[in-house]
Order: C-alpha cells, then sequence, then structure tokens
C-alpha cells in the first residue's frame, strides 16, 4: 500500500516520507478500512513536531487518527455485517503506530462506527477527534476555583 510515515520528528516537509509498505492484516477483533479520505488534527501534528517533548513512542509511524473509506477485511470474530460498510473512525494513531495517513488501515471494531449515506467521505474523515474535542467541550463541567460551575 501507499502511505506516508515518518521515523523522526519535525517540520512536515522534512521529515514525511511517502512510499509503499505492506498491506495491514486485522488482528482479531480488527477490521481493514480503505481509507478514502483522510482527517488531520492539531494532535497529529503536535505530535509530529514533539511538542509535547514525549519523543517517539515508536521508530517508524504513520500518522493521522481518524479516517472514513468502506471496510474490506475482517479479523476473526468481528461480525460479517461490518463487510463493505462505509465507516468512520477514530484513534487509530492513538496508543499505536500505524494511522490513517494510507491507503488502508486496521483498527479495533470498537473505534469505527457506521457512515450515514449522506455524509461524504470526507466528512466522515472529520468526525473523529473533532467530534470528540466538541463533545467534551459542550459536555464537561468543571468547577471554578472558588467551587462555582
Amino acid at each position: 500500500m501507499k502511505a506516508a510515515w515518518y521515523e523522526k520528528q519535525g517540520a512536515a516537509r522534512d521529515v514525511l516520507v511517502v512510499g509503499e509498505m505492506p498491506d495491514p492484516i486485522p488482528a482479531p477483533g480488527q477490521v481493514r478500512i480503505r481509507i478514502a479520505a483522510s482527517g488531520i488534527s492539531p494532535g497529529d501534528i503536535k505530535k509530529r513536531q514533539n511538542a509535547f517533548g514525549y519523543g517517539m513512542a515508536y521508530p517508524r509511524v504513520i500518522p493521522h487518527s481518524d479516517d472514513a473509506g468502506h471496510v474490506d477485511q475482517l479479523g476473526s470474530g468481528v461480525s460479517s455485517e461490518w463487510m463493505s460498510r462505509s465507516v468512520w473512525c477514530y484513534g487509530a494513531q492513538s496508543y499505536r503506530p500505524f494511522g490513517t495517513a494510507a491507503e488502508f488501515t486496521v483498527i479495533p471494531v470498537d473505534q469505527i462506527a457506521p457512515l450515514p449515506e449522506k455524509v461524504s467521505m470526507e466528512q466522515g474523515a472529520c468526525l473523529g477527534i473533532p467530534g470528540i474535542t466538541a463533545h467534551r467541550a459542550a459536555t464537561l463541567v468543571v468547577p471554578l476555583a472558588d467551587g462555582r460551575l
């Protein structure tokens, strides 16, 4: 498959490489998605630039955490109802080295959701991290220092 990756942190123009990698195979409980659109979030950029000061957790990282596409392979234990479905996913590159800046990604089935027919692949790729952020912003109540909400 064609993919973009980095093996050191820095500016995109200095560290991103585009090339061929083996196609991923889903493990038990995972699906493989043929990616139609990959979403990029500020956290993806910050990880690549080492803004958090953590360094690289993996020797090679395919960036981006969100995508939309079609399920084209199932790992064992995954319901056949997912096969060929249009889906969106979130957190593909969270705590894993392989995100969605590629032709395929494999991800646990509990990190995908059906993509409604009227939602484009590009829109679906924007639902993950931005949607989680919006949900948290709208529902998380944090008390002020003086105890008021």
